[in-house]
């Protein structure tokens, strides 16, 4: 048995944990996706898998690992938050009515500190004043609000 086989799994072991520490240097997670690779070949190599089929099992990881896995996880990583603001932000807010809204009269809400002007949604709702409603449009400066149902 020569030296190679004999410490084949410590090979593979230091080679992936270089690698992966180069990736901290470089964070383009492709160093880590090798030393995932060369993590399987030292799993081979402890298993007695000849050499050769320790390497190809550490290419077919690394290969494998950079083709399927890195991709949605850069594509995860640059993606920047889900921002809404200005009018858009308001879809989905919850409000309380200040002045009683019909179909042929704006009223009143208030909206995370601030009064809306605010029509009916649906366009034969009456809403009270003290109801709370729902955000479900904003056109212009109107906010366009849907009553929530009244949980008992």
């Amino acid at each position: 048995m020569d030296w190679l086989s004999e410490h084949a799994a410590a090979a593979w072991a230091i080679l992936a944990v270089l690698l992966a520490m180069a990736e901290i240097v470089s964070l383009d997670l492709f160093l880590v996706m090798l030393a995932g690779g060369a993590g399987v070949g030292a799993v081979a190599a402890l298993v007695g898998a000849p050499f050769g089929l320790q390497v190809g099992l550490a290419l077919a990881t690394a290969v494998g690992l950079l083709a399927l896995v890195r991709p949605p996880m850069v594509k995860r990583l640059h993606a920047g938050p889900d921002l809404k603001t200005g009018a858009e932000a308001l879809i989905g807010a919850r409000a309380t009515v200040l002045r009683e809204i019909t179909p042929h009269q704006t009223g009143r809400v208030k909206i995370g500190g601030e009064e809306w002007t605010a029509a009916p949604y649906l366009e034969d709702d009456t809403i009270p004043q003290g109801a709370v409603v729902d955000v479900v449009r904003v056109k212009g400066a109107t906010a366009y609000v849907l009553q929530r149902p009244e949980l008992t």
